[in-house]
């Protein structure tokens, strides 16, 4: 138990350019990972399946958005709350937030595919499905939402893992998630000749190995936190606490769930199911170096949540800088693959011609801002990390909510009249004009905000420099 709690209070003492390594980097190669465990399938599918069976599953896109709200809502929500109790020497309460991580998954869980396969096929439709493509979606999201319990549990789990000290064992479970994965999807898509359904049985079966891995690992009472008795009631501050601060990644789900459906929708009427193909593959690796920059903010997360708790704000400022630079240089990256080698990377999908193109034409339109993605994510990461709700809400939303949707509104239209291009091209230039304008108010909000803490670095006692 000592070992366990003093890995909790090195987020205040040790070197902050050495913890966010420590904490980064598992979340980083567990990110990564698990963005390759989404590719996995779309490659799979796309050359075992067909290019319209890409575009099936791209209409899952929201559904599996709106999943990931709800599992942000409480995963998201409990580690930056456990993060901060464990700053503030609160143990008993970081350990009545696992119990009510564990009973709400569980309801909210079941209730979501309750719901979802009773309506499938209208969502599905709604979402831009056409008799084409409806099938291929309707046999994954089947399977994917019947066990849709296993993997709000999982990655809730995996959160609680990280804040409370065990990155690695974080990553681990990660990893050994898209490792089964991989094995599975070529015997089920190919071997037994499962098709579509094959990847998504693959994609559940090993959600559940590494479930039952996490419950082995939390079931360990020399753990800090751990199961056991009188931590699963349903206790209403912690509740509230918990979708207070999970607020903002659950809106920002939520809005990516609304505003796929408008791009699926957009891209049909104009371009047709190839195109809302070549969408899904671009999704796909813009995902890539997004889930990267998930990762380093994933690592910040803990670190910046401790020292906010104990009032060392100086530790604060440190990991923030620290964390822009990493996710600037990874969305650089992205830019450069994006906007110079997008044949190279759309043909890990596919063999189909006219997808690659495309694909190609909307990723080099897409990835034109890729370079300020990245600060805009930390920044939003930041106040959600710090417990300042509000603010994360409100830029999580704008990107989304402020600038896209009425992009994608009106550019279509205004490509489709005005240019020789089509509004295809509308669709996909409403994404980089988003991005563009969410990260200059993204700017304004967390300059303001560092104004505020280097004022409590100078008037607060508590506030003293430390080793960083």
């Amino acid at each position: 138990m000592t070992e366990v709690r003093s890995a909790a209070t090195e987020l205040g003492t040790e070197r902050i350019r050495k913890l966010l390594f420590q904490y980064a980097v598992p979340a980083i190669i567990a990110m990564t990972a698990s963005s390759l465990y989404n590719m996995v399938d779309s490659i799979f599918i796309g050359h075992g399946v067909g290019p319209l069976a890409i575009s099936g599953l791209a209409l899952t896109f929201p559904l599996m958005n709106l999943a990931a709200a709800f599992g942000a809502l409480v995963g998201v929500g409990a580690a930056t709350l456990i993060s901060m109790r464990l700053g503030q020497r609160d143990y008993e309460t970081a350990q009545q937030v696992l119990g009510n991580v564990v009973v709400l998954n569980l309801l909210i869980g079941v209730a979501f595919s309750i719901a979802t396969l009773s309506l499938l096929d209208p969502i599905l439709y709604f979402f831009g499905a056409s008799e084409a493509t409806i099938g291929y979606a309707r046999e994954y999201m089947t399977i994917i939402l019947s066990g849709n319990v296993v993997t709000h549990m999982y990655f809730g789990l995996n959160a609680v893992l990280r804040a409370s000290g065990h990155p690695r064992k974080s990553m681990y479970a990660t990893i050994n998630t898209v490792a089964i994965n991989t094995m599975l999807d070529p015997l089920f898509i190919y071997g037994f000749g499962w098709g579509i359904r094959g990847a998504a049985v693959a994609t559940v079966l090993a959600q559940i190995i590494s479930l039952a891995w996490q419950f082995r690992i939390l079931s360990d009472r020399r753990e800090l936190l751990h199961f056991r008795r009188g931590i699963y009631r349903l206790r209403r501050k912690i509740v509230r606490d918990i979708i207070a601060i999970g607020m903002s990644p659950f809106l920002m789900n939520l809005a990516a769930c609304f505003i796929v459906i408008l791009i699926n929708k957009g891209l049909k009427q104009y371009g047709g199911d190839l195109t809302i193909g070549a969408y899904g593959i671009v999704n796909r690796v813009a995902f890539f170096f997004v889930m990267i920059v998930m990762g380093i903010n994933q690592g910040m997360q803990p670190i910046a949540g401790y020292n906010f708790g104990a009032r060392q704000y100086d530790r604060v400022l440190r990991v923030l800088r620290l964390t822009i630079i990493g996710a600037t240089g990874i969305t650089t990256a992205g830019f450069v693959i994006g906007v110079f080698a997008p044949r190279l990377a759309v043909s890990l999908f596919t063999t189909d011609a006219e997808l690659i193109r495309l694909s190609a034409e909307g990723m080099r339109i897409v990835f034109c801002f890729f370079p300020i993605i990245g600060f805009q994510m930390v920044a939003t990461n930041f106040f959600q990390s710090v417990g300042m709700a509000g603010k994360a809400i409100f830029l999580s939303l704008s990107r989304q909510l402020l600038f896209l949707l009425p992009g994608l509104i009106f550019l279509p239209q205004l490509f489709d009249r005005c240019t020789e291009w089509g509004g295809s091209w509308g669709v996909w230039c409403a994404m980089p004009l988003s991005d563009l304008l969410a990260s200059f108010v993204a700017f304004v909000m967390l300059t303001r905000e560092l104004r505020r803490f280097r004022n409590k670095m100078n008037n607060e006692p508590n506030s003293i420099p430390h080793a960083g």
